[in-house]
């Protein structure tokens, strides 16, 4: 039995399949997730500015 038309016909198939499955899952994380707050933003920008104050002071306590 010549099963070449099977083959020839699966890619196209599969292709259709996960299209359809890609655009139905497509966005929604996107819309879900919330906007961080100003003040949030501000105090973890706060907290890495102090970290590399004392990674510099490490640093720098290390070179001399």
């Amino acid at each position: 039995m010549n099963w070449s038309w099977l083959v020839t016909l699966v890619c196209p198939l599969m292709m259709i399949f996960m299209m359809f499955g890609m655009r139905g899952g497509h966005g929604h994380g996107m819309h879900s997730r919330r906007q961080p707050k100003v003040e949030d933003l501000q105090q973890e920008l706060n907290e890495l500015k102090a970290q590399n104050e004392k990674m510099r002071a490490d640093l720098n306590s290390i070179i001399s």
